[in-house]
């Protein structure tokens, strides 16, 4: 593999590839540990589980045989039975000792020279014990102790010393077994700690290799990286940025390159456009002071209604009235009929001049919020309404809370609302009128419904719109400012109103009241309150 595909391997692959050659390293070193540790195991257990006790079996087995000489010399001089003791005893030990270290050596793995030793050991007993022991025995009883002593007396020793010294030469079988296995532990020791100082080796280069991997790939470049980054951030737009780092590094530089120049281009819309918005700043200015002007021209203007048009209107309201009440009947009828109209129209033009200023009035001369309890301002308009609302009328509200405004906007807003209900009274039905309040989320909806003549759903739009009457004069008094006075008030408040148009029957108007930050919200008072 050529050095430019290499340059081409992103960090990731190539921090994989690191791994898994040190993964790979480190299994195979794992596995020679594995059998090395099993090997040295399988020593050390020779060791303590196998020629220890082989070499302490070796031991009694040389009592026992002594055991056997001891008893048959003893029973030869006293030819009682029980001095055969110690020679039954020796010859039982013998066999359990002799299977014993068969079995610690292995029937079929064991060492051959412990087994040629064990085999000589049994031949040179058997031997022993045919030629001495047995025909000592069978004398004895024959003849009686003085020809048994003779018979041992007369006996070769050569047997038994060869006897012991297949037991010396067994002894020495096992030492060599055990020494073997010692030297194998050893040197197994020994491989086990070259295979874990190769691991650490190994462990060691390759964080050596992955710091400088990542030192080269990563750490420099990134610094260099931001350090173009921040050229660029100081106002140097026109600095291209590059990376020599991992292929990552090189296509983030990339598009960081690419997000400046899209910077860069946006940065000149955005003086133009800056440029822009200077000059219709100076236009909002003009407009500004224009609006100023035009609200201080309203402002006088209002003034002017409220003073200087009232005036002469009273006086023209005064005298057409004098006009009528001293010259009534003294003309014919239709003098009569014009001096009533003359004072009607007068009326008229009074109450819409001083529904007109209360309605410019609204948020424009404030006393400021604070808290209102809507349970006394029902109270206060249902005392307002009295007159109008006669013996018969049923004016109740519950759940009513405490909100943040202006008391008597809200006030002026529910004697509108409570008086519509009560003026569009259906003929022969006595009005019934519900306020009712729920909170919603981060507002308060408040409902007023009655069960008078209803809104049209085609009228819904228009009821709020300022002098939109959807009735006749002579029908119903009023100059239809009401509700827009009430849309007013409400979104002066920051709440919304609206017709509510699945009732079947009279008129119901929702609208809110926000809970505005910072305000507590008072506990709502259940009060349900009957106009007998």
């Amino acid at each position: 593999m050529s050095l430019l595909d290499l340059r081409t391997w992103t960090l990731r692959r190539r921090v994989v590839a690191l791994s898994m050659t040190v993964a790979l390293l480190l299994t195979i070193l794992g596995v020679f540990a594995a059998i090395t540790a099993a090997n040295s195991n399988e020593h050390i257990d020779t060791i303590l589980n196998k020629t220890g006790p082989m070499r302490s079996s070796g031991e009694s087995l040389n009592t026992a045989a002594v055991n056997q000489e001891t008893g048959i010399r003893g029973y030869a001089i006293s030819g009682d039975e029980d001095s055969l003791k110690p020679y039954n005893e020796g010859l039982a030990a013998q066999s359990k000792l002799l299977a014993e270290i068969n079995r610690l050596n292995g029937d079929v793995n064991g060492d051959p020279g412990v087994r040629a030793s064990l085999l000589a050991v049994q031949q040179r007993a058997d031997e022993w014990r045919t030629a001495v022991a047995v025909p000592v025995i069978d004398t004895v009883r024959a003849r009686g102790p003085e020809a048994g002593q003779a018979l041992v007396d007369a006996a070769d020793t050569a047997r038994f010393d060869a006897l012991r010294a297949a037991i010396s030469e067994l002894q020495r079988a096992i030492f060599v077994v055990r020494t073997d296995a010692a030297e194998a532990a050893k040197r197994t020791g020994t491989v086990l700690v070259a295979l874990e100082i190769f691991a650490a080796v190994v462990v060691i280069l390759a964080g050596a290799v992955l710091f400088l991997l990542l030192d080269r790939l990563v750490s420099r470049p990134v610094t260099e990286l931001a350090e173009q980054v921040r050229e660029v951030a100081r106002g140097d737009y026109d600095k291209q940025i590059t990376s020599s780092g991992s292929p990552e590094l090189r296509t983030l530089a990339a598009d960081v390159d690419g997000m400046r120049r899209q910077i860069a281009s946006e940065l000149t819309e955005v003086r133009e456009a800056r440029e822009q918005i200077e000059w219709v700043n100076d236009q909002l200015k003009q407009q500004a002071e224009e609006l100023t002007r035009s609200n201080r021209d309203l402002e006088q203007f209002a003034y002017v209604a409220s003073h200087d048009l009232q005036e002469p209107l009273r006086k023209v309201a005064s005298f057409c009235q004098l006009l009528q009440r001293r010259y009534a009947g003294q003309m014919d009828e239709r003098a009569d009929q014009y001096i009533a109209f003359a004072v009607d129209g007068a009326q008229r033009m009074q109450r819409l001049i001083n529904d007109l200023l209360a309605f410019s009035r609204i948020g424009r001369l404030t006393a400021g919020f604070t808290d209102v309890d809507l349970d006394r301002v029902l109270t206060e308009v249902k005392s307002q309404l009295e007159a109008r609302a006669g013996d018969d009328a049923e004016i109740t509200w519950a759940d009513l809370p405490t909100v943040e405004g202006e008391e008597p906007l809200l006030t002026t807003l529910f004697v509108n609302l409570v008086g519509n209900s009560l003026k569009f009274r259906r003929p022969d039905v006595a009005p019934v009128i519900r306020v009712t309040a729920e909170r919603l989320e981060e507002e308060w909806q408040i409902n007023v419904r009655d069960n008078g003549i209803g809104i049209e759903p085609e009228f819904a739009d228009k009821v709020f719109v300022i002098f939109q009457r959807l009735h006749a004069r002579d029908a119903y008094e009023g100059t239809g400012i009401g509700l827009a006075i009430v849309k007013k008030i409400v979104e002066y408040h920051g709440g919304r109103i609206w017709l509510d148009l699945e009732v079947t029957e009279g008129t119901s108007i929702y609208f809110t009241l926000p809970l505005l930050a910072g305000v507590p919200v008072a506990e709502p008072r259940k009060q349900d309150e009957v106009a007998a």
